[in-house]
């Protein structure tokens, strides 16, 4: 099994994977109603430090370290994260139009490519984003709470992701070949 831990594995990697992961989990959860209690709202002062504060520092200082994509991720999402805390939506239809606009920017992350475990969180957290904006448009409960557990699903990929960087598990699948009697040489 490979243990390709050299894309993204930096320490800023890891600290913006785990601040992502967290934020994630709490935010899903939130939509999930899983826990009595506890809801979207709830998880605004995470979303606000660990997701907006630590993942935007997080992307400025994988700028500096010369990780483009990194940078641009944590520090897009930091961003969103924190204006998602701060505005007041005022409608459904608003928040429904923010939470597209912010799958639109996760959808990008999620083309750009990257590692798998990147490309799973992020293809994940856009499937939660889009039928959250959808279910406020809609006015779904159903709706939010099936995008509540894809954000659950993003957040333990991206913590696994961190976990794995900083323990040497493995962040790739064994790679197959290509078809019957297709042998690997070199």
């Amino acid at each position: 099994m490979d243990k390709d831990v050299s894309a993204g594995s930096g320490i800023t990697s890891v600290v913006g994977r785990l601040a992502l992961g967290v934020t994630l989990l709490a935010f899903g959860l939130g939509y999930t109603e899983v826990i009595e209690g506890v809801s979207a709202a709830d998880a605004a002062s995470i979303a606000q430090y660990v997701g907006g504060v630590a993942l935007f520092v997080a992307g400025l200082l994988a700028f500096r370290d010369g990780d483009s994509a990194g940078g641009t991720a944590f520090s897009a999402l930091g961003a969103l994260w924190f204006t998602w805390t701060v505005s007041e939506a005022g409608s459904a239809n608003g928040a429904g139009l923010f939470l597209l606009l912010f799958a639109l920017v996760v959808l990008s992350l999620t083309l750009a490519g990257g590692d798998q475990l990147t490309q799973g969180t992020y293809g994940l957290f856009f499937v939660g984003l889009l039928l959250l904006a959808v279910a406020q448009f809609a006015e779904s409960d159903l709706l939010a709470n099936a995008g509540g557990w894809f954000a659950v699903a993003a957040g333990a990929v991206a913590w696994y992701a961190a976990t794995a960087a900083l323990a040497h598990w493995p962040t790739a699948l064994p790679r197959r070949a290509a078809g019957r009697g297709v042998t690997a040489t070199g």
